[in-house]
């Protein structure tokens, strides 16, 4: 069993290597996280935001479609490795941040998103309930986690987490777990986070929408 740093060392010596293809048309795997991006534009358009926050934004697709749709808003992207950073600022984005931290401890300040999204990258997050913490913590009252990843029946999660993913570890992917949907359920009620939308979709794809309740 490795450590949460080892996890998260995998992940930026994999991402590192995957920086200069990830938007382009021979990216392999990694073209898959581009079927998110029409669902978690669709929810965002569903109610006005005006601070929104990418986790684990790799090189900023999914932040420089909803630049294009609305420049006015305010985007910031954070994702643990560095050259992903570097080639998602070189873009320029006028008023966009592009951050390197780590999603199990957002560096900032409590309520200064209305929206989060994290598209295909929860299942690298050692501490995923740090990461619904951290969330919870800079969402304002109201706001919403839109997030995308995968999930599946009982049986093939177990292969997927005890077959598939250490395989995926030795040949240097930082994949840490996949998750049912109770337990992304159970995520969200430590964190008192209200569960709008939760669902297994087509290509083992897990589809969350989560409010931050408004104080009374």
């Amino acid at each position: 069993m490795k450590t949460a740093q080892q996890y998260k060392n995998l992940t930026i010596r994999e991402f590192t290597k995957a920086a200069e293809i990830y938007e382009s048309t021979h990216a392999g795997i990694y073209e898959m996280c581009r079927e998110d991006y029409p669902y978690i534009s669709g929810e965002l358009a569903k109610e006005p935001y005006t601070d929104l926050l990418d986790c684990g934004c790799g090189t900023g697709p999914m932040i420089s479609l909803l630049y294009e749709q609305n420049p006015d808003r305010h985007y910031t992207g954070i994702d643990i490795t560095p050259r992903m950073i570097e080639v998602a600022n070189a873009k320029d984005l006028p008023g966009v941040r592009f951050v390197v931290g780590d999603c199990e401890d957002l560096p900032f300040e409590d309520a200064s998103f209305d929206a989060v999204i994290c598209s295909n990258s929860f299942h690298h997050y050692p501490n995923p309930q740090k990461f619904f913490h951290s969330v919870n913590r800079v969402l304002r009252p109201g706001g919403r986690l839109i997030l995308q990843d995968y999930t599946a029946p009982r049986v093939i999660l177990w292969l997927m987490n005890h077959t598939e993913m250490p395989l995926a570890n030795l040949v240097g992917h930082g994949d840490v777990a996949a998750y049912s949907l109770a337990q992304v359920h159970s995520f969200c009620e430590a964190e008192k986070l209200r569960v709008e939308r939760l669902e297994r979709g087509k290509k083992f794809r897990l589809h969350l929408v989560a409010r931050k309740e408004k104080k009374r």
